[in-house]
């Protein structure tokens, strides 16, 4: 079978299950050849081998099952790098990119600047910060040990030396005093009763790392209050939320005596990350 041939069964094969088939055959069988997709559209003509057909196949079945791209490839493309990723981790989304470029317009470029990344998964948030700013000293923390992992391979293929990978729930293995320049997290804000967890790759992706309560605010709701008292003055606290949850994040902002609290919206014109300042000790309700 050729290159040609293999596609085409496997665009067929996928339409059922992926608005994107054709670049997902192209992305399976590019990864069992080993090359890049211009090899693809360069050599139609060649033929695939018995272990390159047999792997190619073995791929589209999983696809065909739901399992996502990017667990199949085992990496997914962020912030202009390629993260590994396994079913212990969420797979990063381009409108994650946003956090990152905001955090990057309150982290100077040449001087020390401490910032945590809470949930960090696979790392790519927190290691995109720390590969563009390399004078911060960036924590990403974690509760699963297999994300951990995940995060360590992704810093050490980049050669991050600015990063220190934790576990923890949250806070809970920091010391009370530790105090930070900028907290980000891109948390759980899935209410646990959306049908769109049965849907798409979310199906397949750690649950704990999605679904937080009826409202999907649990896990905003607690940090917008605790992060307080991790923030230096004049600090910031960064979140991704839903894109239906801006005005109900900032409010939780406000009634936690934040400051200078906006909703930025993504590229698709939708709310995706609410930010604020630490209030003073004075105006933090309790």
């Amino acid at each position: 079978m050729t290159i040609q041939e293999a596609l085409q069964e496997a665009r067929k094969r996928l339409s059922a299950v992926s608005n994107s088939a054709a670049l997902d055959a192209e992305l399976l069988l590019a990864h069992c050849l080993q090359k890049n997709r211009s090899y693809l559209y360069t050599w139609p003509e060649k033929s695939l081998n018995e272990q390159q057909y047999v792997s190619f196949n073995q791929l589209l079945e999983q696809r065909q099952q739901g399992t996502p791209i990017a667990y199949l490839l085992g990496y997914r493309e962020f912030w202009g790098l390629n993260f590994k990723v396994s079913s212990a981790t969420l797979i990063p989304r381009p409108e994650t990119e946003l956090l990152v470029e905001l955090a990057l317009e309150k982290i100077p470029l040449h001087t020390a600047c401490h910032v945590i990344d809470l949930g960090t998964g696979s790392g790519a948030i927190a290691i995109s910060i720390a590969y563009e700013r390399p004078h911060a000293q960036v924590i990403g923390i974690d509760v699963s040990t297999d994300a951990l992992t995940i995060a360590a391979n992704n810093a050490q293929q980049y050669q991050i030396n600015n990063l220190k990978l934790l576990q923890s729930n949250w806070f809970a293995a920091l010391a009370s005093d530790a105090c930070f320049d900028l907290i980000i997290a891109n948390p759980p804000y899935i209410a646990n009763t959306d049908p769109h967890l049965e849907q798409g790759d979310v199906r397949h992706e750690p649950r704990r790392a999605l679904v937080s309560g009826a409202d999907g605010l649990d896990d905003i709701r607690w940090l917008i209050d605790k992060a307080r008292d991790f923030l230096k003055p004049n600090a910031y606290l960064l979140l991704e939320h839903g894109f239906d949850q801006g005005q109900s994040v900032t409010a939780l902002f406000r009634q936690a005596g934040y400051t200078d609290i906006q909703c930025v919206q993504d590229l698709e014109n939708r709310d995706r990350v609410s930010l604020g300042k630490r209030p003073s000790k004075a105006a933090q309700p309790r």
